[in-house]
């Protein structure tokens, strides 16, 4: 089976969701997940669900954390090239049917890793092998190189009205 890169991008919620959905049907199907977090770090409710499916999926954090909105420190950009050469590298093998880049525009946005070496990763790819790159401001040529982009737009959200983050809905 012919495998395809997929970007969730946009300003609304649910990429990460929409790339975990994925990563569900995948393990249905008696296939592998492979995701690399970039930015991210904590405890959040979906990688304690994933944690129950270890033999099928895998997960590793590459952020510090420290920075959304800011400016990545030398060990934000430290942390994310190491996750960019192990992807590289899971992709190189072939091993996971699936291989979700959580926040990865956002990592290129930020410059953890540039366009090119994200476009490089797709060209790597062994033909069977799904990948799917999540976060807000999709570069046009990540967008142009994908098989499908799709984009999240938010129309109306909760938290304009003071709503926190809820465990087990936002996180």
């Amino acid at each position: 089976m012919k495998g395809y890169i997929h970007i969730y991008t946009g300003n609304g919620k649910g990429k990460t969701t929409a790339a975990l959905g994925l990563a569900i049907r995948t393990v249905g199907a008696g296939k592998k997940v492979f995701i690399g977090q970039f930015l991210k770090s904590g405890d959040y409710s979906e990688m304690n669900a994933l944690k129950q499916m270890a033999s099928q999926v895998t997960v590793e954090h590459y952020g510090l954390g420290r920075f959304v909105k800011g400016r990545p420190t030398s060990d934000d950009v430290e942390a994310g090239m190491k996750g960019y050469r192990r992807i590289a590298q899971v992709i190189e093998k072939g091993e996971y049917d699936l291989v979700i880049l959580d926040e990865g525009n956002i990592a290129v946005k930020y410059n953890i890793f540039s366009q090119k070496d994200l476009l490089d990763l797709f060209e790597k790819k062994p033909g069977h092998v799904e990948i799917v790159v999540t976060g807000r401001d999709a570069a046009p040529s990540v967008m142009e190189r994908a098989d499908l982009v799709i984009e999240m737009k938010e129309i109306k959200h909760y938290f304009q009205k003071g709503v926190k983050a809820r465990r087990g809905i936002e996180k």
